[in-house]
């Protein structure tokens, strides 16, 4: 679905490359993400696929075709959701999904349908002006689904959104991927990009560092050991063991049969210490 080889491009007027020869591919149906500081090249990535900005360098094939020779018919397969979303604040929810489905030509989904999916069908009839900004991010993310887009391209999906919410975006987009949507997420929350993901690339200073699945990263970078806690004399007691052989360990097949055992995990790393040791920076 998308298949991008040694992009570059450079702000005009300035001397820097915003984007320093990227190459990536994503088939349909997996979602995709972007991770990276502010100011990492994630956003202009985004603008350059969703045709906003065309005067790049190498190429940018979307659906099989290089995206700075499409058209307005382009706009029609794709939907986008900013992670700042703008509306016409006097209009309502209702009123904002009415006129931006009037500007498609071809196939679109009942507004009232979609605001079902998001919970936002009691504020059909409100003002934008008078919603928080989750109530905005999730009426935003209606408005990308209204052409039934074969891509989604979602900056900072769940930003704002209380943990009900956010698990209720999750799960529209796992949904939307279920069906055969290809969807490219940028976000610097690595747990959104945990659960969400099939792969990660990380990119920092308009360079890609590194893509995989999440699951293969945290393998491959963690450490191959697990911690245990049990309860032993009416106190917590903490212990590891190397993962390689732990069915033939007797120490810790032994407490696992005479204590009560608290919790148990391996110690994988986190995608974030995953991040920051290969790039060596912060999302902040």
């Amino acid at each position: 679905m998308i298949e991008v080889k040694n992009l570059h491009y450079t702000y005009p007027g300035q001397k820097e490359p915003a984007l320093a020869g990227l190459n990536f591919m994503i088939p349909k149906g997996e979602v995709f993400g972007f991770l990276g500081p502010s100011g990492a090249g994630k956003s202009t990535t985004q603008k350059i696929l969703i045709g906003v900005l065309k005067k790049y360098l190498g190429s940018v094939k979307v659906m099989g075709t290089e995206v700075k020779d499409t058209g307005p018919e382009y706009f029609e397969q794709i939907g986008v959701a900013f992670e700042f979303p703008n509306f016409y604040s006097k209009f309502t929810a209702m009123e904002n999904l009415k006129l931006f489905r009037s500007l498609y030509s071809g196939h679109t989904q009942d507004p009232l349908s979609l605001l079902t999916q998001v919970d936002l069908v009691a504020a059909a009839n409100m003002k934008v002006s008078q919603m928080s900004k989750g109530m905005k991010m999730r009426l935003n993310f209606c408005r990308a689904l209204l052409n039934d887009p074969s891509i989604l391209f979602l900056d900072e999906p769940t930003s704002g959104l209380d943990p009900v919410n956010a698990k209720r975006m999750k799960d529209l987009i796992m949904e939307k991927k279920a069906s055969g949507t290809t969807v490219l997420i940028t976000t610097h929350n690595m747990q959104a990009a945990e659960e969400l993901c099939d792969r990660v690339a990380f990119i920092v200073d308009g360079q890609i560092k590194l893509i995989d699945s999440p699951r293969e990263l945290k393998l491959l970078k963690g450490n191959q050991r697990l911690r245990l806690e049990y309860r032993y004399e009416g106190k917590i007691s903490q212990v590891e063991f190397p993962l390689e052989g732990i069915g033939e360990n007797r120490q810790f097949l032994q407490l696992i049969r005479e204590h009560p055992i608290e919790t148990i995990h391996s110690l994988e790393a986190s995608l974030e210490q995953i991040f920051i040791d290969v790039t060596g920076r912060t999302l902040a």
